[in-house]
């Protein structure tokens, strides 16, 4: 999945964006379109310097942002609030008939983050029940810093310090705001706390530039204190104070809408992910004969890495993928060569079991793009490494990396981001349609065999297939879990025995599954609108249709919503 510019825009990092002190946007009679997105994208990133940094955004009005941390204080809350309603307001008064279709797509985007932003705050409202906000927000504000050459190093480091001396208020404020906590958010919390401790105590530590060495310890030192005395808070205090991470049918259907914009209801897309799961079953049995899809399945299993060459095979898989798109001349590649593969920071894996992709900044984007991948513990007992390297077989990782890098999010955001002007650019990554993105990522899977990837491998397709599967199950998971109550048990069961997954795979999900909400139906919802964009592309240009030509003009729009996207294409 693509690492949200969530966090790297996340979930639990969008409520970032809630808390920082800034004026409410000016109020104009006639707000100028372009003028407007400019000041919500760059007023945004201000409110959230973690995620400013991660967008390649340093400075803002003479303040620079990278020393900072987020402020979940009330008056933080209170200033986010009226910025985000003020800019509500000044969208209610333009006429978008008014507008050209590129701002159209932008005004629905702006709508529907402040929508869902407003909708967390005021309902949801995370803040108060989910730890791992914090915990990932500190994770991301001072690994990004350090992985990210937006400047020296030295100058870097000593930002990381800055924000390291903020880690205590911030945790206070943490423990002020937070009400109760389902068990697995509050779990999930202390598993990432102990990330971040990790990476403060030795990776930064043992990178600290001599001179700034006493300060980092010192910064450090009080950190670490706060972090460990906020985790026996977590187990001690909070974990009396349970709650339900069910949104319920009401708020579900209300960020269902804004997170999605398919136009249609979550009962709607259940009924199409349940009549998929049926019909994609009948295709792979027809693949798998003479035997059964599970023996079938099976052997391909068996086709796997060991743990050790985990992290490798899939620098393996990138580049034959990579001479495979650039051979059959699939899209037209970006000019820029910044992917790198390394293994998923420690206080992300929570979320990211096995691979994410992390897209270089909006507005530096010659910086880092990162494929994580994340390693097989080594503690792990044999049965379980085995599941893991059965899922991720041979196949398997092919088409993690397919969706992850090659041509996936990676090609998907490296032509995004040469899109002008710059503040479309960032409004497009940051808050863009997340089934544009994820079944981006999806849709490549299906057309690199379509297109005959390794040889037109059996193997491949039938895992594909698989993970086709996988994709439909995200869909009724979150639906039912969130809206339906659906048990633990009846979810396993949906994964292990009806799309074919190995149990490591499936217990993962139904974690990711209750830390979030309305993101894993985005890859079948996704998958089906770039199929019904690739149909009406090619209606419209009958014997001139070239798919090339279709990937290049969707891509470059970048992360609008599907029925914008046709808008464009016209």
């Amino acid at each position: 999945m693509r690492v949200p510019r969530n966090s790297l825009f996340s979930a639990a990092i969008v409520v970032s964006l809630l808390v920082a002190g800034c004026k409410t946007a000016p109020q104009v009679q006639k707000p100028d379109f372009s003028k407007l997105t400019e000041d919500f994208v760059y007023g945004s990133l201000a409110l959230s310097p973690n995620a400013a940094t991660q967008a390649g955004y340093h400075e803002h009005q003479g303040v620079n942002l990278d020393g900072k941390l987020d402020d979940f204080s009330p008056a933080g809350l209170d200033a986010a609030r009226n910025f985000y309603q003020g800019f509500k307001t000044q969208l209610a008064s333009i006429d978008q008939q008014s507008l050209s279709t590129e701002d159209r797509a932008d005004y629905l985007i702006i709508q529907n983050a402040i929508d869902l932003v407003l909708q967390d705050q005021q309902q949801i409202q995370s803040y108060r029940h989910n730890p791992t906000v914090y915990m990932e927000l500190i994770g991301n504000a001072l690994f990004s810093p350090f992985v990210l050459e937006y400047a020296p190093f030295d100058t870097r480091f000593g930002q990381i310090v800055q924000r390291l001396s903020q880690v205590p208020v911030l945790i206070d404020q943490a423990k002020a705001n937070l009400a109760d906590s389902p068990e697995i958010w509050n779990r999930v919390a202390r598993e990432e706390n102990d990330g971040n401790i990790d990476l403060i105590d030795k990776t930064l530590r043992a990178k600290a530039p001599a001179n700034l060495k006493p300060d980092f310890d010192k910064a450090a030192d009080a950190a670490l204190a706060s972090l460990r005395s906020f985790n026996a808070y977590l187990k001690d205090d909070l974990s009396k104070k349970t709650s339900d991470w069910r949104l319920g049918k009401e708020q579900y259907a209300r960020k269902f809408a804004g997170s999605l914009v398919a136009g249609k209801a979550p009962e709607q897309v259940l009924s199409e992910a349940e009549s998929a799961l049926k019909e994609t079953r009948q295709e792979m049995a027809k693949l798998a004969a003479p035997h059964s899809v599970r023996e079938a399945l099976d052997a391909i299993a068996k086709q796997h890495t060991t743990p050790d060459q985990f992290m490798q095979q899939a620098g393996k898989d990138l580049d034959l993928a990579t001479k495979f798109v650039r051979d059959k001349h699939l899209v037209t590649f970006p000019s820029r060569n910044n992917l790198q593969v390394i293994p998923t920071p420690e206080f992300m894996r929570g979320t990211y079991g096995v691979a994410g992709f992390n897209p270089a900044p909006a507005f530096e984007p010659q910086l880092g793009a990162f494929y994580w991948v994340t390693p097989i513990p080594k503690n792990w007992p044999k049965d379980r490494v085995e599941s893991k390297l059965r899922e991720y077989n041979r196949y398997g990782m092919m088409q993690i990396t397919i969706h992850e890098a090659m041509p996936g999010h990676y090609v998907q955001f490296e032509v995004a981001d040469s899109l002008e002007p710059k503040s479309r650019r960032a409004l497009r990554n940051i808050f863009g349609n997340v089934p544009y993105v994820e079944g981006w990522g999806l849709y490549t899977q299906q057309m690199m065999s379509e297109e005959g990837f390794m040889d037109n491998s059996v193997e491949l397709r039938m895992t594909m297939y698989k993970q086709l599967l996988r994709s439909i199950a995200n869909a009724i998971l979150d639906i039912r879990l969130q809206t339906m109550g659906m048990t633990d048990r009846q979810a396993l069961d949906l994964m292990i025995n009806d799309t074919f997954q190995e149990k490591e795979e499936a217990t993962a999900k139904l974690q990711r599954a209750q830390l979030t909400s309305c993101q894993l139906p985005a890859y079948f919802v996704g998958l089906r609108g770039w199929l019904d964009a690739r149909e009406d592309f090619k209606q419209r240009k009958g014997a001139a249709y070239m798919l090339s030509e279709f990937h290049d003009a969707a891509l470059k729009e970048s992360a609008v919503p599907f029925p914008a996207l046709k808008q464009l294409l016209q």
